[in-house]
């Protein structure tokens, strides 16, 4: 006789710490701009604000939210 199949959730750590911090003030990073040349750190506010144009110019955004 074959056990049930039983799903389990993958526990993945997070994506930021509380050292991670905003590039612009300071404040605790939630995303994360990748660009050719560099990472920048954004809190959800600067985030908003700065997303539309890095997506623009090429940066590839991964975010808690």
């Amino acid at each position: 006789m074959t056990e049930p199949a039983v799903e389990t959730a993958a526990v993945l750590p997070p994506m930021f710490t509380t050292l991670d911090r905003c590039d612009r003030c300071g404040a605790q990073a939630k995303s994360r701009a990748l660009l050719p040349n560099g990472t920048l750190l954004f809190c959800g506010h600067h985030s908003n604000k700065f997303g539309a144009g890095l997506l623009a110019a090429g940066a590839a955004i991964e975010s808690e939210f």
